[in-house]
């Protein structure tokens, strides 16, 4: 049910003048339903309710999201609620409905609250939703006790009445203290303003660190091309075809070409490597981390 191009209140007027049902009827769609998959009793069983998921709706304004879309998700949480439901089980849809309808427009509000994760645990949505109001309460006793609360033992009190850590506490509240900003927003009124994204550290090496890069490459290139020299022809070619072609070729390749067994031409590799590998050890015993 897509609700683009209607107002709050058309919807609203619209869900209003639904059929109410009684506990007879709703019984009945809910097993055309569930039963024959029958679409028109979906229908009326849905329209009749869309009054509940709008109310609910409208309870969640003051989170900052279009009341459309909050309509539009909890209409969702109302379909979901209608296929999942067994009327077997002799409780009203109504009744069951809320929970979904609520669920739905939680999840919502709590994706679009922030592009980090504000939390998905049944504790943390319990703590995002009613954090506020607990702690308004919890100011108002103490208020009315002549105390006053700091801010440590407020969100100590808080955990201990949602049920959750100290650092979950600690971590709500500062999601819930700001909304996101752009990065590419200025950091003074001016025109000219620098971007808060200049302000980033760029995560690219520097130049003293690619430098030394350049410099480790040089040095180790010098010494193969040195242990390259030497090999004699044979071993070089092995060593060139197998190690340093994008496509390394297989002894069998080799072998046949150079009129050798598989074996043998495994050995020259073998071989090969020894003496490049006893050449670099002479060079520099810094070349033993590049071979390790």
């Amino acid at each position: 049910m897509a609700f683009d191009g209607f107002s709050d209140q058309t919807l609203s007027r619209h869900a209003m003048r639904a059929e109410l049902l009684d506990a007879e009827t709703e019984l009945r769609l809910a097993y055309a339903w569930r039963d024959q998959r029958d679409e028109q009793a979906l229908h009326r069983l849905i329209t009749a309710y869309m009054r509940l998921a709008i109310s609910m709706a409208a309870k969640f304004k003051r989170y900052g999201a279009p009341m459309n879309d909050l309509i539009q998700e909890a209409s969702l949480g109302l379909m979901k609620a209608a296929d999942k439901f067994d009327p077997d089980r002799g409780v009203r849809f109504s009744t069951y409905a809320v929970w979904w309808i609520k669920a739905s427009i939680q999840d919502y509000v709590m994706r679009n609250w922030s592009m980090v994760r504000t939390g998905s645990t049944s504790s943390q949505k319990s703590l995002f939703f009613n954090m506020r109001r607990v702690q308004a309460r919890l100011e108002r006793e103490a208020a009315a006790q002549g105390e006053k609360l700091d801010k440590h033992q407020l969100r100590q009190m808080i955990a201990t009445e949602v049920g959750v850590p100290l650092h979950d506490v600690e971590m709500m509240e500062g999601r819930l203290s700001g909304s996101d900003f752009s990065l590419n927003a200025t950091q003074s009124s001016e025109d000219e303003g620098r971007e808060w994204i200049d302000a980033l550290e760029d995560d690219a090496p520097q130049a003293s660190q690619h430098v030394e890069v350049e410099k480790d490459l040089a040095t180790l290139r010098g010494w193969l091309i040195n242990a390259m020299q030497a090999l004699n022809d044979r071993e070089r070619f092995i060593v060139t075809e197998r190690k340093l072609r994008d496509e390394p070729r297989t002894l069998e390749s080799l072998g046949d070409e150079l009129s050798l067994s598989k074996e043998r031409v495994r050995q020259l590799e073998a071989a090969a490597f020894a003496k490049m590998r006893k050449n670099l050890e002479t060079q520099s015993k810094e070349v033993h981390q590049f071979f390790a």
